[in-house]
């Protein structure tokens, strides 16, 4: 495709991107009407946003725009995963300039469209603004199928903390984009396109877990709005959390403690979550801590400390990739 967005005109893009989509029988009317209709055999939707601004999110230079729609796809449908629901479906909101290049949405909508389809959803619809800035802007939904939502609020002193998926990997990547190189290639593709174990969220709330969220701020502060809403205290052990050879080469290479990335990286979207004491988990799920009683406020600790370092992303405070 040659030319430019403006050239192609609101219609053109429109067509151009809803054409590149695929379907799942969860979808009852999908894009070309005023809204979709999206089956909801639960009753119930769980429901989640997010936005990706450019220079704050994701940078053009580090990032094709098929990464940044896997990227954009991946952290909204982990969001639903981490509920213990099933993704069904995403509604794009895109924004961008008339004289960007006509295949940077196309490739982006290949990305997005390439993602829901590993976590079992599709695109149902969306809308197209010019604009001065890149935004991507995602909806997701999922179908719980009869179960309760696991939410924030249920850790209880006695669980295990266990996770599963990768944690520092996206952070090390980062650290090496941002000093110009693009290898080891295996942490650089994590931070640009995450692999959310889509499946463990369902699973685990069929395990019984009591409470659980994808990591996307950093380990310790993800945890940390557990210990808060359930009031609890959140002990993590280090010498259970693996720090892989390579990433700790990364480390050493640009003199930052590794376990800093692992506890406190954000944009895996690994799942971590809170199980009874006597729940037999699968072999994919690593037991990395516990949850006690709270001595004083709710928090997160680490070996038994409080954690006096960074926690992980503010998006009105901390820098991010962009910046």
């Amino acid at each position: 495709m040659k030319g430019t967005v403006g050239e192609l005109g609101e219609f053109g893009l429109i067509r151009e991107l809803t054409s590149r989509l695929t379907t799942t029988p969860a979808v009852r009317l999908g894009p070309g009407d005023d809204a979709a209709v999206v089956a909801a055999p639960d009753r119930r939707v769980v429901a989640s946003t997010d936005v990706l601004l450019e220079g704050r999110h994701f940078r053009r230079d580090w990032s094709t725009a098929y990464d940044v729609g896997r990227k954009a796809a991946a952290q909204n449908l982990a969001d639903i995963a981490a509920m213990g629901a099933v993704p069904t479906a995403i509604l794009l909101g895109l924004v961008v300039p008339a004289e960007l290049p006509a295949t940077w949405p196309t490739e982006l909508m290949d990305g997005i469209r390439d993602e829901c389809q590993v976590a079992g959803a599709a695109v149902v619809g969306g809308d197209v603004v010019r604009g001065d800035t890149i935004t991507v802007a995602i909806t997701a939904l999922g179908d719980l199928r009869n179960h309760e939502p696991v939410t924030r609020s249920g850790a209880q002193p006695g669980d295990v903390v266990a996770v599963t998926g990768w944690l520092g990997w996206s952070a090390a990547g980062l650290a090496v984009l941002a000093r110009g190189f693009r290898s080891p290639r295996a942490f650089v593709e994590a931070h640009r396109r995450p692999e959310p174990p889509y499946h463990a969220g369902p699973a685990a709330a069929s395990l019984g877990a009591t409470a659980m969220t994808d990591v996307s701020d950093g380990l310790v502060a993800d945890l940390g709005h557990i210990a808060e809403a359930s009031k609890v205290r959140i002990d993590l052990r280090t010498a259970a959390i693996d720090v892989p050879t390579q990433m700790s080469d990364i480390g050493q290479a640009v003199g930052v403690d590794p376990l800093q990335w692992v506890l406190t990286g954000g944009e895996d979207h690994a799942i971590v979550a809170t199980f009874p004491p006597d729940v037999k988990l699968p072999a994919r799920w690593k037991v990395i801590g516990e949850v006690v009683s709270p001595s004083a406020l709710p928090q997160v600790t680490v070996d038994g400390a409080p954690w006096d370092k960074t926690s992980g992303w503010d998006h009105f405070g901390d820098l991010e990739p962009g910046e």
